[in-house]
């Protein structure tokens, strides 16, 4: 086991964290409060190339290893996890699904704009009655000639207005069950494609979370990822892997309430010394130092097993599981740590407690995260 960072990790780790603080810092706590996507900053980790860091440089890519792409994730999530689950879904789940799954032609024209942050891309699993069971797709796509029909709904999609590119998974053989399901890109402005309003949310606000409404939608067949039937697989692949990005957010939002709460219990004094000099609290910050290493040692352990082609699944699942847990865990405790300030918004960490929660529903619940496991320990 090798404990260190390369230079090319520290650079990245080291810019990811400049940018947050010089770019993300100021405004986040009035994005939040307007639920106002941060539009030029993600504009801006575009041309920093965090928007498609793990794709090949062949398509615009910054062909970085994924642990390269989990400490820009948790340095940038330390400050706007809205901004940052963006770029988790643009990573984790469009590019890496697309570079993977995709037709060459697939990659030059929708990958190449999407690793370099000229556009957004989103991902569309989730239905009104299709959470946690993805098996049960209503979206149907129906073929008819040189194109398919596509029909249903999708919800609570990132990137849902801002996106330009969308991968959508639909029913294509209802008999067939899982085993029926497709998977399809759509682009945006597609006669029968309306997105609803945007979501009003606890967390994240600054996020851009819509419902998608498609009704008698043309799709080309080129416009299809793989053969019939290949969605399901094509969905569980590509959520392994985003789970890592969100078990990455999760650690990153306990380390940034964390460090928040570090910095103020040395500032503010009570009986005469400084908060941090009494135990009750320098307990707290010693468990909470604790359990986010517990957690970033998990993310950091999946992300390197995906690096070297091993099977990752149980550990994205068991990372996800715990650092989502911490962040919940933190954030309560950082909101504690800072007392009655940290119950308002100037002091970052109430609006960081009510992110934490995202991390243990999307992209697969806790509960699923535990099925994942029960399954691998129990094979």
């Amino acid at each position: 086991m090798n404990f260190e960072l390369s230079e090319e990790q520290l650079a990245v780790r080291d810019a990811a964290r400049e940018f947050a603080h010089s770019e993300l810092l100021p405004g986040v706590i009035e994005r939040d409060n307007e639920a106002r996507f941060p539009t030029e900053q993600i504009k801006q980790m575009g041309q920093l190339g965090f928007m498609g860091m793990m794709v090949d440089p062949e398509y615009n890519g910054g062909g970085m290893d994924t642990l390269s792409y989990v400490l820009a994730m948790e340095e940038l999530s330390k400050i706007d996890a809205s901004a940052s689950v963006s770029m988790s879904v643009n990573n984790s789940l469009v590019c890496w699904g697309l570079e993977k799954y995709g037709s060459k032609e697939q990659k030059e024209k929708y990958l190449k704009p999407l690793a370099s942050g000229e556009i957004l891309g989103a991902f569309c699993l989730s239905e009104p009655e299709a959470g946690s069971d993805a098996t049960s797709q209503k979206t149907e796509a129906v073929l008819d000639g040189d194109h398919y029909v596509l029909n249903g709904t999708k919800n609570w999609i990132t990137n849902g207005s801002t996106a330009s590119v969308y991968l959508v998974i639909a029913q294509t053989d209802p008999e067939k069950g899982h085993k029926g399901i497709s998977v399809f890109i759509v682009e945006k402005g597609w006669e029968g494609f309306v997105v609803g309003k945007k979501e009003d949310k606890l967390g994240i606000r600054g996020s851009d979370t819509h419902s998608l409404m498609f009704t008698d939608v043309k799709v080309p067949v080129e416009n299809r990822i793989g053969e019939e039937g290949f969605g399901f697989t094509f969905a569980m692949e590509t959520l392994n892997g985003g789970r890592i990005g969100i078990a990455a957010q999760a650690l990153g939002i306990a380390a940034g309430a964390y460090e928040f709460s570090l910095a103020y219990s040395k500032e503010r004094k009570a009986f005469g010394q400084p908060i941090s000099r009494h135990q009750a609290i320098a307990f707290k910050l010693a468990d909470m130092a604790t359990s986010i290493e517990a957690a970033r040692l998990l993310v950091y352990k999946a992300a390197v097993l995906k690096d070297q082609g091993q099977d990752y699944a149980h550990a994205s699942a068991m990372a996800k599981l715990y650092a989502s847990q911490v962040a919940m865990d933190v954030t309560v405790e950082a909101v504690q740590v800072h007392g009655g300030y940290g119950y308002v918004k100037e002091y970052h960490v109430e609006r960081l407690m009510r992110d934490a929660k995202i991390t243990q529903i999307y992209e697969g619940t806790s509960e699923i995260q535990k099925i994942v496991i029960s399954r691998g320990i129990l094979r």
